[in-house]
């Protein structure tokens, strides 16, 4: 399994060899963040998965602060994000804000956002702020407990999929003595 991902993953002589990252070379160039094992995988896949649901382009950020907060690997982390797409991004946000309303006891309905053009630009913004406003609860309690618990629930699959690829292989090699 190691040597498969690492054939995706980029080595820490590429980042060596990027001049935009020297800067940050003494933090990037941790060998934690760079070893590939079951214990920085599954932390990786956590990572990835709790920042995959922030939103637009400050996934890739988030990912990197806490790859290297939980020392976890980088690349894989990074890589991991990016199961939100423009195609699950959309559902994804609309389970987080059922979750939220059911885990905050919103009994009311989703409410459309304000049609624009309907009236003048100043009062569809007006409508469009108070909107916002009223899913943003929801919204937020349903974001941050969906990315706990998908990080959760990879982090831990992770585990259980890295020790059934381990016994299978060492019950492989046992077969071979």
């Amino acid at each position: 399994m190691r040597r498969y991902l690492k054939k995706f993953l980029p080595d820490h002589e590429a980042i060596r060899a990027n001049p935009w990252l020297r800067p940050f070379q003494s933090s990037l160039l941790h060998p934690r963040l760079w070893h590939l094992n079951r214990h920085s995988a599954a932390g990786a896949v956590a990572v990835g998965l709790f920042c995959g649901l922030i939103p637009g382009p400050l996934q890739m950020i988030g990912a990197a602060i806490g790859a290297l907060v939980f020392r976890v690997n980088l690349p894989l982390g990074l890589l991991v994000t990016l199961y939100t797409n423009p195609f699950t991004i959309v559902p994804l946000y609309l389970l987080a804000y059922q979750l939220g309303r059911l885990l905050i006891g919103d009994n009311t309905g989703f409410v459309a956002p304000p049609e624009f053009g309907a009236t003048s630009f100043g009062n569809w913004t007006d409508a469009m702020r108070i909107w916002m406003l009223g899913v943003s609860m929801p919204l937020g309690v349903g974001l941050v407990t969906l990315a706990c618990a998908l990080s959760l629930v990879g982090y831990l699959a992770t585990r259980v999929a890295w020790r059934i690829y381990l016994v299978h292989a060492w019950r492989r090699r046992q077969r071979r003595c």
